[in-house]
Formats: C-alpha cells, sequence, structure tokens
C-alpha cells in the first residue's frame, strides 16, 4: 500500500508540473503594456514554486517508498544534523525564495502602484458599490464635481452624490456603466467604495485592485489594442456578488473623443 501511495504521489506532482508547463489554464492574451512584465513575474514564481512542490513530492514519495520496502517497515535514518538543522534548512530555503520573489515582484508592483501616473493619463473615477461599478467621467469644462455622499440617490441616477445645483463642476460630468478608455494612452483610475469591500479584476489587462470603504485608491494603466472584455468583482460582497459585473471597452482615440462627445450631449 506504501509503495502504491509513493507512486501515485510521484504520478500526480509530475502531472501537475506538466499541465502548468504546458499553461493549460492560463491567464487571456494580456492588452496593456505592463502585461508582459506581469507574466514574467507570474512565470517566475511558478518556477519557483514549481521546483520546490515537485522537490518536496518526490522526497515524500522516496521516504514512503523506502519505509514500505521489504514487506515490512523499515526506519527512515535520521536527517544529517538532527531535527534542528532540519528545520533551520527549510526555513532558509523558503526564506530565499520568498525574497527573491519578493525582489523580482516589486519592481512591477512599484510601476503600478507607486510611480504615478503620466501627466497625460486620462483621469476617471471609479465607485463600487452593491453591485455594480460605476465609472465617472470629467465634462467638457475638465473639471470633477464634488462628490458627496449623503446625496447618493441611486434611484434617480446621481451615483456620486453629485449636487450640480450648486456645484457647476458637477454639472457636466459624465456617468457610465462601461469603462470605456482609449487604446495607447495612460489612464488613471481612482477608485472608492461607497458601502463595502470590493474588488476590480480585469484579467486581459492584467489588473486587480481591491476597493476599500473609505480610502481612495490609485491605479493606473495603458491599453495596447482595440478590445471588449468584462471587468468583474473578485471580493465577496453579498448576495449580488456573482452578478456585480460591467464592460470594459478600449477604443480608438477618434472614436473615444466622439464617445465622449456624445455622452455629454445626452
Amino acid at each position: 500500500m506504501g509503495k502504491l501511495f509513493a507512486a501515485a504521489v510521484t504520478v500526480i506532482a509530475l502531472i501537475s508540473a506538466a499541465l502548468f508547463v504546458m499553461h493549460t489554464w492560463w491567464l487571456p492574451a494580456d492588452v496593456s503594456v505592463l502585461g508582459q512584465a506581469i507574466d514574467g513575474q507570474i512565470n517566475e514564481t511558478m518556477v519557483f514554486t514549481g521546483v520546490l512542490f515537485v522537490a518536496a513530492q518526490l522526497a515524500l514519495a522516496m521516504f514512503v517508498w523506502q519505509s514500505s520496502s521489504g514487506g515490512a517497515a523499515r526506519a527512515i535514518k535520521v536527517f544529517p544534523g538532527g531535527a534542528t538543522f532540519m528545520v533551520v534548512f527549510a526555513i532558509a530555503i523558503v526564506s530565499v525564495e520568498l525574497l527573491s520573489l519578493v525582489f523580482v515582484g516589486t519592481k512591477v508592483w512599484a510601476k503600478i502602484f507607486l510611480d504615478p501616473a503620466p501627466a497625460n493619463a486620462v483621469h476617471i473615477d471609479v465607485q463600487a458599490g452593491q453591485f455594480a461599478f460605476y465609472f465617472r467621467y470629467a465634462g467638457p469644462d475638465g473639471k470633477f464635481g464634488v462628490p458627496h455622499p449623503d446625496k447618493i440617490d441611486e434611484g434617480n441616477d446621481n451615483f456620486f452624490g453629485l449636487d450640480p445645483q450648486n456645484d457647476t463642476a458637477a454639472r457636466d460630468d459624465i456617468v457610465s456603466a462601461s469603462l470605456v478608455v482609449p487604446v495607447n494612452q495612460p489612464v488613471l483610475l481612482t477608485m472608492h467604495s461607497k458601502d463595502v469591500g470590493h474588488s476590480l479584476y480585469i484579467p486581459e489587462l492584467r489588473l486587480q485592485q481591491d476597493f476599500v470603504p473609505g480610502l481612495v485608491i490609485p491605479v493606473h494603466f495603458t491599453a495596447t489594442k482595440i478590445t471588449k472584455t468584462e471587468v468583474v468583482c473578485t471580493q465577496l460582497c453579498g448576495l449580488g456578488h456573482y452578478n456585480m459585473r460591467g464592460y470594459v471597452e478600449v477604443l480608438s482615440k477618434d472614436d473615444y473623443a466622439k464617445w465622449l462627445q456624445d455622452q455629454a450631449g445626452q
């Protein structure tokens, strides 16, 4: 029975590694400037963790095989240096792996979350609430109106709590249920939630960011291909979480300008 278990562990470990090497389950083709760097980070993570996973499973299979050989259970030799050395050795291996991943991954992470958005970035204000996303664009005056949480009235489509009667900048703000952006131009999202925690996930853009109630979180990206895809919430946010999704449209710059003009005229 022990040898059968050892063989099963070996086969499962090797098949699992092969599936990831072949990218059997993988993200869709990226359409963002940083997509290649993010995919490279994911690949490096898979290699680091995959090698240790396979090595650990093969070691487990070897110990089980040895202990069950010859019909009678055979004692496994004490690990060289004793248990203390084994624990220290394991901690050292894991520490080196984690520090390596942090060092490599921080460069990509910093470009998204620490580096400021370029000056020519299109600024879009994003609000999440049970159970929808809303995206706000500055109107022809180029200014955003000031949101007032106490004035939010979804029944009258005032999702951001704007006060156009007293705030002239709010009168031409454009609010859309879809995220529409121009191709090959930086986009800055300022993200906030009006109720609970949510998440903005767009796999084609390699973009995922949580909404945290009470915080305004900036994140920027640049789409490199005209496309239309989904944006979904990946934080369990209530009974309607399964249906919290919207669309992302990447348009040519001319089509984007026309879209803005059409929205402003409504």
